[in-house]
Parts: C-alpha cells; structure tokens; sequence
C-alpha cells in the first residue's frame, strides 16, 4: 500500500474521505489528516478542514457521502455472501477512488 502514495500524496486524503464516508476511517489516519489541514490550505491556496479541500479539489457534491455509504452497505452485504469473510473497508476506499477518480 505505501507504493500506491509514492508519486500521489493527495490520494491518501482521497482514500481517507472515502473512508470517513463509510464511518470506517481508523483515529491515526483521521489524526494525521488533521494535521496535514494546514500544508493542504497552503498547496492549495483554500481554507477550510481536511475533508472540505479535499471534497473541494476532487468536485464532490454534497450527497456524495451519502452515495458511497449505499454502495458500501448494499456491497458488504453481497461481498460476505459470495466470499465468506467481511468486507474490507479500506480496500473498497481503494478501489471506489480508482475505479470512479483514476488514482486521484
């Protein structure tokens, strides 16, 4: 996983936003994120937290939090049937963000 922010620092924040949609973002990532609040005003000359620049930069609408609880939820049900364990939460951040932004 650390390859996948090599060249693509701002997909960490993608892939937390994600996760904090879906109530599975974990305290040490939220914290770091907190943290980074002022370098991300900085790079992109914004105001506001985390989660507001990064849903600022990428164009999600408001009801996009919403969408992707539905997917999660409708799809963690359907993914512990066919596969026999549960879901993993920061797997479908990955693959949500790239199958829908392209890697950020």
């Amino acid at each position: 996983m650390s390859d996948r922010y090599t060249d693509k620092p701002f997909l960490r924040f993608v892939d937390a936003w994600v996760l904090k949609a879906i109530d599975q973002l974990d305290p040490e990532t939220e914290a770091y994120c907190q943290a980074m609040a002022p370098q991300l005003e900085q790079s992109f000359g914004v105001k506001g937290n985390w989660e507001q620049i990064v849903a600022r930069q990428m164009k999600f609408g408001p009801e996009l939090p919403a969408q992707i609880r539905k997917i999660w939820t409708d799809g963690k049900a359907r993914y512990a049937e066919g596969h026999g364990e549960a879901a993993d939460p920061r797997q479908f951040a990955m693959i949500f963000v790239d199958r829908n932004f392209g890697r950020a």
